[in-house]
């Protein structure tokens, strides 16, 4: 909720403002997931200080737990446990209308590890009206698996983001991005696999691992509009294209409404519509083992789409007599998920023929709490 009641002081203002570093706070948060068997959770911590009038520091810590069985595992494998830890370390410069930024995050499972380092800069021009931005990256990730000390592969990730944001008026914002993404390395999970017919085995099919490309190219582009109501409310309408060298095509659209009730009460809701189309070396059922140079079962390769409804509350907590500059805020969001599998089929229904077992569905509820604190 802190984005958008930014959100709403930015379109406030019709006067141009020159850029300004982000503002002191402190946010503690909850997430979780629930949804096709799986269960996420765990907390989060950002901080983020000025030191001065152009240096701004940041710091963030992120836990998941991850368990249970997705599909995927029940059709091969049992049910396990992992946990995941990210931490993220900032610092924000500001040079007259430029504001230079250098990220550095690193991720660790049992079986991967991930460090990457991002170098950003963002500039106003036309008094304020328009902002110019450019994000590279650079990531090293390390794949590891589970019982087999043996199995040790990387992956190379570079990415590069362009951005235009336009004040169109004092009540629209309008924001261009374009994002290319080029990675290089294993890039599929060590341990899924892909099923092909065999009428030696007791349910027709039998189960090899996945063989995926080493490289994958996708660019994405969105166009975001953020337009303030004349009753004090927010309208956001967010669209974005995406494709990759694999052959994946989708396309998501997002629509966003903030309404404040009261000096400390907004509410939000939000309704996302996402589809896509399959990896052109993607099949929910191979003729025979080793069909193709490259074979995949994951999914999320697969043709699907969802939809998102969501919906969120702010409150503005009274000041604190010991400290009458901070501002607490709580916040509470909570989506609800549908997923629609085209050719994805649900193998856990054994007593159907091959390749004509119920198309496979799942329904998510994703929580997040916050505590945030601004000073």
């Amino acid at each position: 909720m802190a984005v958008t009641r930014l959100l709403l002081l930015l379109l406030l203002s019709a006067a141009a403002q020159a850029a300004v570093l982000p503002q002191d706070r402190v946010d503690l948060m909850y997430h979780g997931y629930q949804g096709g068997g799986v269960s996420i959770d765990g907390p989060a911590l950002m901080l983020r200080k000025k030191v001065g009038q152009s240096v701004s520091l940041s710091a963030y810590y992120y836990v998941d737990t991850v368990s249970g069985a997705s599909i995927d595992v029940q059709a091969t494998a049992s049910a396990y446990t992992e946990s995941r830890h990210e931490k993220r370390l900032g610092v924000d410069y500001l040079a007259g209308n430029s504001i230079l930024s250098l990220n550095y995050a690193q991720s660790d499972e049992d079986d991967y590890n991930a460090k990457s380092m991002s170098f950003a800069i963002a500039h106003d021009t036309f008094g304020g009206m328009t902002t110019l931005s450019l994000e590279a990256g650079l990531g090293d990730d390390s794949v590891g698996r589970n019982g087999d000390a043996s199995f040790s592969a990387d992956v190379k990730r570079n990415n590069y983001k362009l951005g235009w944001t336009q004040v169109l008026s004092s009540r629209w914002i309008a924001a261009l991005n374009m994002q290319v993404d080029l990675d290089q390395g294993f890039l599929n999970n060590p341990y899924r696999s892909v099923r092909f017919r065999d009428a030696s085995q007791p349910l027709g099919y039998g189960y090899q691992s996945e063989v995926y490309p080493n490289t994958r190219n996708a660019v994405a582009v969105s166009l975001v509009n953020k337009v303030y109501l004349p009753y004090r409310a927010a309208l956001s309408l967010n669209l974005r294209h995406y494709q990759d060298s694999w052959d994946i095509r989708a396309f998501d659209a997002e629509l966003d409404y903030v309404h404040p009730l009261s000096a400390s009460w907004t509410l939000d809701a939000k309704l996302r519509w996402y589809q896509q189309g399959q990896a052109e070396f993607y099949r929910d059922l191979f003729d025979f083992a080793n069909q193709q140079n490259f074979m995949a079962r994951d999914k999320e390769l697969s043709e699907f789409n969802n939809l998102t409804l969501g919906v969120g509350a702010s409150y503005l907590l009274p000041s604190w007599a010991f400290w009458p500059d901070a501002k607490p805020e709580l916040n509470l969001q909570w989506d609800h998920i549908r997923f629609n599998y085209h050719n994805f089929r649900n193998v856990t229904i054994t007593d159907a023929e091959p390749g004509l077992e119920p198309l496979y569905r799942l329904d998510a509820n994703v929580i997040r709490a916050f505590f945030s604190l601004y000073f």
